[in-house]
């Protein structure tokens, strides 16, 4: 009895010990933004994005300097004109600023789904050199560093991936 008291300790001790030893996992982490700052592919997508707005703000701008110049004149024109033709004015000084809002409300709406749009195919577009790289590197999971609290250094795969990614579009 004891002897079987015995072998059963131990052969619980040993499975404990065996599940501990195998629980290992690689996790490494990358800074996106850095990712995208610095390989051609997100240079390419955050140019694309700054210069459309540019030319929104551009728009933007001669639409505000045009309401600005109406309602200069109507400024002028108050004590000139008679008070309905003033309210006429007035009211077609407020329609273009309605016009203006609902302008740049949507300008702001398509450059946000042309930025998650472009974000999307970046990650597309990468995501075969990432998974490649974990591969041959045998890593389970990559995690965006700002997740994380604090991290040794030899986990940073940051200048791996944007040397692999730069090859991979270079040659593209």
């Amino acid at each position: 009895m004891r002897f079987f008291f015995k072998v059963c300790l131990y052969l619980i001790l040993f499975l404990n010990f065996y599940n501990f030893s195998n629980a290992e996992q690689s996790v490494k982490f990358v800074n996106i933004d850095l990712l995208v700052n610095k390989t051609k592919i997100g240079n390419q997508m955050l140019e694309k994005i700054s210069s459309l707005d540019k030319e929104n703000i551009e728009k933007l701008k001669s639409f505000e300097k045009q309401i600005k110049e109406k309602q200069e004149q109507i400024k002028i024109k108050k004590n000139v004109i008679s008070k309905i033709e003033f309210e006429k004015e007035v009211t077609n000084l407020n329609n273009k600023i309605l016009d203006f809002n609902n302008q740049k409300k949507t300008m702001v709406e398509e450059l946000t789904n042309i930025k998650n749009k472009e974000l999307n195919l970046f990650f597309e577009n990468i995501k075969p050199v990432v998974q490649n790289y974990m591969n041959e590197n045998s890593i389970d999971m990559i995690v965006n560093s700002k997740n994380i609290f604090m991290g040794n250094n030899k986990s940073d795969i940051t200048t791996d991936l944007i040397e692999k990614i730069n090859i991979k579009f270079l040659n593209e």
